[in-house]
């Protein structure tokens, strides 16, 4: 991955108004060092992001996810983020964007250990090549993620809806899913329903409705899935968000796994069972995602 910029943020408290938060940030070498030996999102994986898509310089649907960082920054006890100062902060991040398509990372981690503040820093890079995926799909395995669905109501001390960085899981079942001849993963419950990919949402299609699971089984609410299904709805489509039975994968009409920088891989195939693809549909979803929104 190429790094184009990154930038160190001197977090504000969320009601410190400003006309200007240009002194409370400040640009550093994305090559070079930036976090403190006691830095808690290195040592124990202790704060939240965000990866925004940015296409051609334009940043996707910043308010989305800025309003799940802070959701994100609530359920893990984290100072609510200054919404102001991450704007000003985004923007001038967007400006060392180029042509094609990139990643913007939002970092927020509770700071190096008995420290005084929270760190925040944003990081710019060159997007990874997601073209095959998009056109040719991408095959997935089920994975037990080793809890029933009703366990986020339960134990919200998991933090299970929450975009932590505490990411050793989630690739530890994209590997599990490529030594079983897959792609990617996707979570199911203890209980028999779906979930999320480890990096993504999920969305089935059954004739001219398009279901995702029920946000509140602890998975994250997809920002490219709310704005996919307004693209949806407006085309006259029903959505809805649903109670889903792991066996819909394998039923669905078509199915993808959708984020801010995948956009929509259409899946392939469900434990190395083919199934269908809409490939002319999905090429339309993903002209949709790569155009400018907010």
């Amino acid at each position: 991955m190429a790094w184009r910029f990154a930038l160190v943020i001197d977090p504000v408290a969320s009601d410190e108004e400003r006309s200007d938060y240009a002194d409370t940030l400040r640009e550093i070498d994305p090559d070079g060092p930036a976090l403190g030996v006691g830095e808690l999102s290195a040592q124990r994986g202790d704060g939240i992001f965000e990866s925004l898509g940015v296409v051609d310089g334009h940043v996707q649907e910043i308010e989305p996810h800025l309003a799940r960082l802070v959701h994100s920054a609530a359920l893990c006890d984290l100072p609510a983020p200054n919404l102001g100062q991450w704007r000003v902060a985004i923007e001038r991040a967007a400006r060392a964007a180029g042509e094609g398509e990139n990643v913007m990372k939002l970092l927020l981690s509770r700071g190096v250990e008995h420290g005084p503040a929270p760190t925040a820093w944003i990081t710019l890079a060159d997007a990874p090549d997601n073209s095959r995926g998009r056109t040719e799909g991408v095959g997935v395995a089920t994975l037990d993620r080793g809890y029933a669905l009703d366990v986020p109501a339960r134990a919200p001390w998991l933090l299970l809806g929450a975009k932590t960085l505490s990411y050793a899981v989630n690739m530890a079942a994209i590997r599990e899913a490529k030594s079983r001849g897959a792609d990617d993963a996707v979570f199911v419950t203890s209980d028999g329903y779906l979930l999320e990919a480890p990096t993504a949402s999920v969305v089935l299609r059954f004739g001219d409705r398009f279901v995702t699971p029920e946000p509140q089984a602890g998975i994250l609410h997809g920002t490219t899935q709310l704005s996919l299904f307004a693209f949806l709805e407006g085309r006259g489509f029903a959505t809805s968000y649903e109670t889903v039975p792991a066996g819909d994968l394998s039923r669905a009409d078509a199915a993808w796994l959708l984020s801010s920088v995948r956009l929509a891989a259409p899946i392939r195939s469900v434990d190395g069972a083919d199934v269908p693809v809409d490939r002319a549909f999905t090429d339309e979803l993903n002209a949709y995602l790569l155009s400018p929104r907010d």
